[in-house]
């Protein structure tokens, strides 16, 4: 689910949570009982510490994970991120909290009961590659369907499908030793994906790779969501990354989870002074879409049958506004029109008024292109620019001072 997608105009149904952390705490030691307790007290981290020698890993973490997204944990060394998706699917136990699947609590699972969780919907790719270096690109892609006793002839067509998910079905014969770094990691992923989870826990997978060969995963992992949307936790200390991949991010410090919020909410609106630090120098042009910065704060028209020019002058004059939107019913982008050219084509007896005053010079930008992309168009234009999404479906618009103000805000 991309954020256009996500934010579609139009769509008021909430999105469904796939997984739900509820005031989930870890801690780290064998006075547990009694670090939580002065935890509850309000008592710091290096107090706790010092008093019984417990680490407090995760501190009071609540926040809901969306189906199909991908959701980014990150923070520097320390905060808690790779502990807290080792949470989500118990490979740590919490010490108190709930952590809810489908609306399940895995906490109160049994053994068997979470190991066929893991099986049946959570696969888990790590920095490390981890290929068994006597097996096959294929054995090493079935391996975990083998250890879950999936018959040999089902474990060797899923696996087999995992690889050409990823392009390595031709690979499938070769040893690991015989890949690429990148290739090493499609292996690992192609394995997670095998066994056609729902959810994929990604600790760190691409930051041993190269940084081209990197990006070339992100893409991969792009592609594939967009091919078969899964729900995504992905753990990265790289901003860039998590700013590129991520629907929404979640930032953690010293075990607490500060702010959750899409890369745009969480650049415009940083919680604190270590959040806005992430942020301070980040290149929102090669971050941004023309949908995260689209505002609909332009007048729109429904065009209909028996359209009265008057009263859509009035709506204008009302407004403040030059121009005005023309849609469908169903929110398709049909054109701009100015209160010139509406009056013209109504002084001049047009009985379709608006498809004659349209401004010719004005196209709509594709919500999903990059700001980059329509900065220069942006500047240049004398109206706003409309941003429509991949139906056509008119999103919002971007003035130059909207455009001027989120350049700004995030070098402030």
């Amino acid at each position: 689910m991309d954020r256009e997608t996500a934010s579609s105009i139009g769509e008021d149904t909430q999105p469904e949570v796939k997984i739900s952390v509820d005031r989930v705490f870890k801690i780290f030691g064998d006075r547990s009982d009694t670090a939580m307790r002065m935890v509850r007290e309000g008592r710091g981290k290096e107090e706790i510490h010092a008093e019984t020698g417990c680490t407090l890993g995760v501190n009071d973490a609540s926040f809901d994970i969306h189906a199909g997204e991908i959701f980014v944990i990150m923070g520097l060394s320390g905060s808690g991120k790779s502990t807290l998706l080792r949470l989500i699917n118990r490979l740590i136990e919490p010490t108190s909290g709930a952590i809810r699947v489908d609306g399940q609590d895995i906490t109160k699972m049994s053994k068997r009961e979470l190991i066929e969780l893991r099986r049946r919907d959570m696969s888990m790719v790590f920095q490390s590659f981890a290929l068994l270096p006597n097996l096959t690109v294929l054995e090493n892609a079935a391996f975990g369907l083998e250890v879950a006793g999936v018959p040999a002839a089902e474990r060797q067509a899923k696996a087999l499908a995992a690889l050409e998910g990823v392009g390595l079905g031709a690979y499938a014969a070769s040893r690991p030793d015989q890949l690429s770094g990148g290739m090493k990691q499609r292996v690992g992923l192609a394995r997670a994906l095998a066994s056609e989870p729902t959810v994929l826990l990604m600790d760190e997978a691409f930051s041993a790779l190269d940084p081209l060969i990197r990006t070339e995963m992100q893409d991969e992992l792009l592609r594939l969501q967009s091919e078969h949307s899964r729900t995504i936790i992905f753990v990265s200390h790289d901003l860039d990354e998590a700013m590129r991949i991520g629907d929404r991010i979640a930032i953690m410090q010293h075990g607490n989870v500060v702010q959750v919020g899409t890369p745009d909410e969480i650049v415009m609106n940083p919680a604190n002074d270590y959040v806005r630090s992430f942020f301070r120098n980040v290149d929102v042009s090669n971050v941004f879409k023309a949908g995260d910065i689209a505002r609909e704060t332009q007048v729109t028209l429904i065009e209909r049958k028996g359209v009265a020019v008057a009263a859509a002058l009035e709506r204008m004059r009302r407004h403040d506004r030059e121009v005005a939107i023309v849609v469908g019913r169903d929110k398709r982008y049909h054109g701009m029109v100015s209160a010139e050219s509406l009056a013209q084509a109504a002084r001049a007896g047009e009985a379709d008024p608006y498809h004659k005053a349209f401004l010719t010079e004005v196209e709509p930008i594709e919500a999903a292109e990059p700001l980059s992309n329509v900065m220069g168009r942006v500047a240049e234009s004398r109206w706003p620019v409309p941003v429509v999404d991949e139906r056509q479906r008119y999103v919002g618009s971007i003035s130059k001072s909207a455009l001027l103000m989120t350049l700004d805000r995030t070098t402030t």
